[in-house]
């Protein structure tokens, strides 16, 4: 059966919805009922960053040299991201929290989740899941990952300001938020998410726009100290592309662009 221009390989339905895994030549790809791709894998080379918002979401490596402690995923997906961070950093433990056992399934089964003891996938509400460890988690990550959409967007959990302060207070003094963002800068949500985000994190945030795409990441920095200057960070997106094969000069070269008032704040000058 075809569906979307491509091959429909599984079709289930739990209490959220429809959930489809489509192959398109040599991308499988997660859909939750619509033409939007939750998840891509590509099938000769599982392990890569397929989706452009994904290797966006790479783009804190410019600020962090590795991931060695403990990191916190919501939005399980098909589980790109996750297994990105369990090939390059072998020193890290992830929990990743999905609201949809169903999907869980589908990573395992159809995008080459495996288990692994570095990682711990929580069925439950990201929203509330990060909430309710406010005071028991506090300062415990090192990364914070959010990419909790469905096919009408933002999980509305996570859509308040309360949800940011908790994020907050889950990040290490120089952990770091990386959020996909979606609708672009005339967004009502995308701009009432970006005021959230700076009052939480004193402005110390950047917006990645992904090219040719509707998502945007922000990084949002934890009483965060400037680790390079410019000219460090611009050799640093250069050995980052040769190590990961992801377009981190591109990357840098966006978010000084778009960042003109914000950027200098997490950078050496």
């Amino acid at each position: 059966m075809y569906k979307y221009e491509g091959v429909l390989i599984h079709e289930s339905h739990d209490d959220e919805g429809i959930i489809e895994v489509i192959e398109v030549k040599g991308v499988r790809s997660l859909h939750f009922g619509s033409h939007s791709r939750q998840s891509s894998m590509l099938l000769s080379d599982p392990n890569k960053l397929e989706l452009d918002y994904v290797r966006a979401m790479a783009s804190w490596l410019l600020f962090k040299p590795t991931l060695d402690e403990d990191a916190l995923i919501v939005g399980l997906g098909g589980g790109s991201l996750t297994k990105h961070l369990l090939q390059y950093f072998p020193e890290c433990h992830l929990k990743a929290v999905e609201f949809r056992k169903s999907v869980v399934k589908i990573a395992r089964s159809h995008f080459g989740l495996s288990l692994d003891p570095r990682l711990k996938v929580i069925i439950d509400d990201g929203g509330d899941y990060i909430r309710q460890r406010e005071e028991s988690h506090r300062e415990h990550y090192s990364l914070l990952f959010i990419d909790a959409f469905d096919h009408e967007g933002m999980a509305s959990s996570i859509c308040n300001e309360a949800f940011f302060d908790a994020c907050k207070a889950l990040l290490k003094k120089d952990g770091i938020l990386v959020i996909n963002l979606w609708g672009g800068t005339n967004n009502p949500e995308f701009q009432q998410v970006s005021r959230w985000l700076g009052r939480v994190f004193d402005w110390q945030i950047l917006f990645l726009p992904v090219r040719d795409k509707g998502n945007i990441i922000a990084l949002a920095f934890n009483n965060y100290s400037p680790l390079y200057s410019l000219k460090e960070l611009r050799a640093n997106a250069l050995a980052l592309e040769q190590q990961y094969q992801i377009e981190f000069p591109t990357f840098l070269k966006d978010l000084k662009k778009h960042n003109a008032s914000s950027f200098n704040q997490v950078i050496k000058t």
